[in-house]
């Protein structure tokens, strides 16, 4: 899901109490007539942190972490599948896999990423409507198996990511193409927008209300598709959450800012593995905006995508909080 927290986040959680409490007739925002996608190809530095990385990411446009998106990469045997990463939303490539990428890449995977899901003139990516991107997903997807010679490919999707990245796995054909799916924090069940969205789904309309009075920034087409009991996410996961011949693994956190309660975060089909990181490291308390940063997280992620690799995740302490201060100042420097 991954939300910037931008100075108006405030303002636009107030406004959808405001929304929620005022008993509105519905309304229908307007649709959306185009959404961009890019290939980034401008080779960056790798960061160790997620607000670095996203303020780097927001003064270099079209930014790519180093090993990322080279198309000469020939998978080995070890590794015979490529790995596509989906960032999150209102976000971009770069800002969230500034140090999976190059992780992954050292350790012998051929590694890809894509921006999606752009409204024209936009900065960011991952705003629009959610089946469009998957679309432009199985695009790339088709790109890199061609130049790879790969049949299969794997994906990890970080918040949003993980979402679409599913759609297409699940509903647009892409089980054929796909053999591992990783999602960290991923939004299975949807976000409660910091508990507002119960709330909000107690008054008819309030939700389709809601999209059309707050700004852009603060509430976009794919955040409220990924909201709790949205359409899209009601249909993605029914009658099942996952489709025969995939190997699902989510990797999840109990103190997620922004996806609660836990049971929102894991798959429920055949086929899916559900990792919850304080369950194997009770001393990390890693939360959404840490995750992609993570050195215990980012071990999770190559173990599920290489099990046999003996892979061993660093457990160490991280205290509650940690980085959201940081992340919020990094948004809006």
């Amino acid at each position: 899901m991954r939300k910037r927290l931008s100075r108006t986040a405030a303002v636009g959680i107030s406004a959808i109490a405001a929304v929620c409490l005022a008993s509105p007739a519905a309304a229908t925002p307007p649709p959306v007539l185009f959404s961009i996608s890019q290939v980034p190809g401008v080779i960056a530095p790798s960061q160790s942190t997620h607000p670095d990385a996203s303020r780097y990411a927001r003064a270099h446009p079209g930014a790519v972490p180093p090993g990322v998106n080279d198309f000469t990469c020939v998978p080995s045997a070890t590794h015979p599948r490529p790995v596509i990463l989906l960032h999150g939303t209102d976000s971009s490539a770069y800002s969230d896999y500034a140090a999976i990428g190059p992780y992954l890449a050292d350790a012998g995977f051929c590694v890809y990423a894509l921006n999606y899901g752009s409204a024209p003139g936009a900065r960011t990516f991952g705003t629009e409507d959610i089946p469009t991107s998957a679309g432009q997903l199985g695009v790339f997807v088709d790109e890199v198996r061609r130049s790879s010679g790969a049949t299969e490919v794997d994906l990890v999707g970080y918040s949003q990511g993980a979402t679409v990245s599913r759609y297409y796995t699940n509903r647009l054909g892409g089980a054929d193409a796909v053999k591992r799916w990783v999602g960290l924090a991923s939004p299975s069940y949807g976000g409660t927008l910091y508990g507002l969205v119960p709330l909000a789904e107690l008054i008819p309309g309030s939700m389709d209300l809601a999209k059309t009075v707050l700004p852009a920034e603060v509430v976009s087409t794919a955040l409220w598709q990924q909201s709790q009991g949205s359409p899209l996410l009601e249909g993605l996961n029914n009658p099942s959450d996952t489709v025969p011949g995939v190997e699902y693994t989510t990797i999840s956190s109990r103190v997620d800012e922004v996806i609660q309660p836990l049971s929102n975060a894991g798959l429920r089909g055949p086929g899916a593995t559900n990792l919850v990181i304080s369950d194997l490291c009770p001393v990390n308390q890693s939360g959404h905006f840490r995750m992609p940063y993570d050195d215990f997280a980012i071990a999770l992620v190559h173990s599920a995508l290489d099990p046999g690799a003996g892979v061993t995740a660093p457990c160490t302490a991280v205290p509650l909080g940690a980085g959201i201060l940081e992340m919020v100042i990094a948004e809006n420097s």
